[in-house]
Order: C-alpha cells, then sequence, then structure tokens
C-alpha cells in the first residue's frame, strides 16, 4: 500500500525555523522547555515558523502578540483544560508535548492527538464552545494562549492570519482522514511504522534529529491513539528491533534503517 505516512500530530508546516540547533549525530532529540520569559514576543520566537506568525509580515505579528498571554509552564501530569470545559482559547506550544484523550461513557479513555512545539491546541471547541476532549502535558511545558474572541476579531482585519488559521483547520480535517485510514487499513506494524515516521518528521521540523528521539508518551498511550493493545504495541516494537530497523532502549528510540521503516507502509 503506497499512502504517505499519517502525522501523528497536528500538520502545520514544513518549514523549519533557522534558530534551533540541529541536534547532532549521537544526540537524541528532547524538546527542552524554555525558560518562562516575559520578554518573549512572537517576533523573537524561535518557534515563529512554525505558528500562527508564519503568514504575518512584521506589523500584523505585533497585532498578534497583542493578544496572546503566554501562561506560566505545565507540569507533567498537569491539565490544559478538561473535556467539556468552556471553550475559551486556543494554544499554541511553546516548549515541552501534550497529549489529547477523550473519555467514553465507560470511563475508559482513549487518546485523540499528540501536540509538539509550534503546533495549535484546542481547536475542538469552536464548534459549539465546550471543550470535546481533555488535554494534558506530558512532560515540563508552557504554552501561549490565544483567546479566540480576540482572535477572531483580528482575523477579520488580517486576511493573512484569516487563511492560517482556515489552513490549521483544514490539516486538522486531514488529520483525522488519515487516523481513520489507519485504524480501518493498517497492520499492526504499519500503524506503528506510521507512527515512528510522524514523530521522526516532527522533531525534523524543530531542526532536532530525526533519527534519535524520546517517547514522551507511554507505550500505553501509543496503543490507545493507534487502536492497538499495549501488548501487540510491545510485541511490534520488538519485532522492529529485532529486525535492526529500530533500537529500543527505555523510551529512547533509534531509527537504525529509515528506508526499512518507509518500506513498511510501501513508500
Amino acid at each position: 500500500m503506497s499512502q504517505q505516512p499519517m502525522n501523528g500530530f497536528i500538520g502545520i508546516t514544513n518549514k523549519q525555523p533557522a534558530s534551533v540547533p540541529l541536534a547532532s549525530t549521537g544526540t537524541v532529540s528532547s524538546v527542552r522547555p524554555c525558560p518562562h520569559n516575559p520578554a518573549v514576543s512572537c517576533s523573537n520566537c524561535r518557534l515563529s515558523d512554525l505558528c500562527l506568525p508564519i503568514a504575518l509580515n512584521k506589523s500584523e505579528i505585533v497585532q498578534l502578540d497583542e493578544i496572546i498571554e503566554r501562561n506560566r509552564p505545565l507540569r507533567k501530569g498537569e491539565h490544559l483544560y478538561r473535556q467539556r470545559d468552556e471553550f475559551r482559547s486556543v494554544f499554541a506550544v511553546r516548549s515541552g508535548s501534550f497529549k489529547s484523550y477523550v473519555l467514553g461513557p465507560d470511563g475508559q479513555s482513549r487518546v485523540t492527538s499528540f501536540f509538539m512545539p509550534g503546533e495549535i491546541i484546542g481547536m475542538d471547541g469552536i464548534g459549539n464552545r465546550i471543550h470535546g476532549v481533555s488535554t494534558m502535558a506530558l512532560e515540563h511545558s508552557s504554552i501561549c494562549e490565544i483567546p479566540f474572541s480576540q482572535l477572531e476579531r483580528l482575523s477579520h482585519q488580517l486576511p493573512n492570519l484569516q487563511s492560517r488559521f482556515f489552513a490549521i483547520m483544514g490539516n486538522e480535517i486531514v488529520k483525522d482522514q488519515q487516523i481513520h485510514t489507519l485504524l480501518s487499513s493498517y497492520t499492526a506494524e504499519q500503524r506503528l511504522a506510521s507512527f515512528l515516521l510522524s514523530l521522526s518528521a516532527r522533531y525534523a521540523r524543530c531542526q532536532l534529529s530525526p533519527e534519535r528521539f524520546i517517547l514522551h508518551m507511554t507505550r500505553s498511550d501509543i496503543g490507545e491513539y493507534l487502536g492497538l493493545t499495549l501488548e501487540t504495541v510491545s510485541r511490534v516494537f520488538s519485532s522492529l528491533q529485532k529486525k535492526e530497523v529500530i533500537l529500543v532502549k527505555n523510551r529512547e528510540i533509534d531509527i537504525k534503517d529509515m528506508t526499512r521503516l518507509k518500506a513498511i507502509l510501501g513508500e
């Protein structure tokens, strides 16, 4: 089956920020939290080429910057918002990583998304102004909060901002379609290969090593996201390691043969 690997996180852009150092060979990719600094603005943020400002000129960035609230860091396990909370804002990830999950009537959780720096969280609440999922930090993380009412008003004034936000929402629809294809058509090995390739691409966009990185989510999280049991996730990891496609050490992943990993998807 020849198909692009699904994007395990929200796909924002392929453009890479020039200011983030590329992890050297032998260095594990792990997006380190930025120190909380109230002087940080969109114009000097190292993630501006991955976030909303990418479509704006300097004067427009200043206007966007005026409505952004840069909140305190979140600890690992701390919730940004919970399912059924009132929707007020969308959030841009400054550092760290997050997962979104939904609780069913039986209390069972299902992971719906993972987020990395430069990506937008919270659009699940736009439709009915109630969040449909819960979102929590997977590690020490920080975000920029963008009150949605102010973003709507500013978008009417700045067509470039409105177009950019529509593009992000379009990516959300594509992501949902990719996930449906993944869960309905892919084998367990293909699902995990696609997931690892998506992580590799995300780290590359942050100019970190696409071959060596840390899994900040648990294997249980991965299983919930991919529609697999914990045992199956562990079995496929072991199988890929035996085939010398990847090397697994605790939560560290080292992709030893990117070509063979892509070949699992028929690329």
